[in-house]
């Protein structure tokens, strides 16, 4: 791959300059449009063709963990569809690829296009959450015999925690009263989940925060979920990937306690996790300890990406609210 630029940190194509790109490197015909439909952690395109066909391409950028996990994602996804779990797999490439490489001002990013998934996203919809939560059970449970590409990364403690903590501790808006606090706080998360008991593994989704999944009726008039975005994919423990919904709903605040309608919600996607697959108590405790574990990793994605989101992303008075938020996070409890 040829060398990056050091002067361009991300540049942002035309849904034009993507169309064309799939156009040369896809036998799916003329694409009549293609929009950004985002700019996160990466770029994601929605295409439609003349056919009628529609697609969704993403364009991978460098994360601050390193290059994009493209052949570990790729392969668990067509994994996961052979044993029939909804996922949107990726596209295959006219040269057989599932990803083109994008020349770009900043160097060379992987391109993937993936099939679009029609859907509801849960939000507060008790059956759509409950289907989210039985969804990821059997996702976790087809993935048991995955055997294909590795990971580059693992959803373990060096590269959510460590990692996390590094990069931090280089961001700009960093200061040296608040440098050792985050330490400390991130020693004593690494001592309470070590002592625990062994916990489940699994390869999980990552994401799975209840906006990376659409529900849909199936054929017996259940609702069925269906999955997409693995960027964040990867072998772990189940009690971290579990962790990510319930991260997604807690107050961020020191003294934050969920409402009662995300308390349903949470009930909801456990007890759809349970309908489809064992959940050990041993793992079901552990889930809050990794709710500030998965804020380390926030935090840390926000500190290696200041040079395409800037320093007020994370503010010095933001490090400082998470410095308490997180003392008392280190203690919390699961609810059930």
């Amino acid at each position: 791959m040829p060398t990056r630029s050091a002067q361009i940190a991300q540049t942002t194509p035309t849904g034009a300059a993507i169309a064309e790109t799939v156009a040369q490197a896809y036998d799916l015909g003329e694409v009549r449009s293609c929009e950004l439909l985002r700019r996160s952690f990466n770029h994601v395109y929605g295409l439609e063709f003349v056919d009628g066909r529609r697609a969704v391409a993403r364009l991978s950028a460098d994360r601050p963990r390193g290059a994009p996990n493209v052949g570990y994602e790729t392969a668990l996804l067509a994994h996961l569809k052979a044993k029939g779990v909804p996922v949107a797999g990726a596209l295959t490439a006219r040269d057989g690829a599932h990803a083109v490489a994008m020349a770009l001002p900043e160097g060379e990013r992987p391109l993937i296009l993936f099939e679009h998934l029609d859907g509801d996203i849960p939000g507060d919809v008790l059956p759509d959450v409950e289907a989210t939560g039985r969804g990821l059970a059997l996702l976790h449970d087809a993935a048991q015999d995955y055997h294909g590409p590795a990971s580059r990364y693992a959803l373990e403690l060096p590269d959510l925690l460590h990692a996390s903590l590094e990069r931090l501790h280089a961001a700009p808006t960093m200061t040296d009263a608040l440098r050792p606090e985050f330490t400390a706080i991130a020693r004593t998360l690494e001592a309470r989940i070590t002592a625990m008991p062994v916990l489940t593994r699994v390869h999980g989704h990552g994401d799975c925060h209840g906006m990376n999944n659409f529900v849909t009726e199936g054929p017996d008039g259940t609702r069925v979920a269906s999955f997409f975005d693995f960027d964040d994919a990867g072998p772990g423990w189940l009690a971290y990937d579990l962790c990510v919904y319930l991260w997604a709903m807690h107050p961020r605040t020191a003294d934050g306690t969920l409402d009662a309608t995300s308390l349903a919600r949470w009930r909801s996607y456990l007890a759809g996790y349970r309908s489809a697959g064992p959940l050990p108590s041993a793992d079901v405790d552990a889930i809050a300890a990794f709710l500030a574990v998965r804020q380390f990793w926030l935090m840390g994605e926000h500190a290696g990406r200041i040079a395409v989101w800037g320093t007020q992303s994370m503010p010095t008075s933001w490090l400082r609210t998470q410095v308490k938020m997180l003392t008392e996070w280190v203690e919390l409890q699961t609810p059930e």
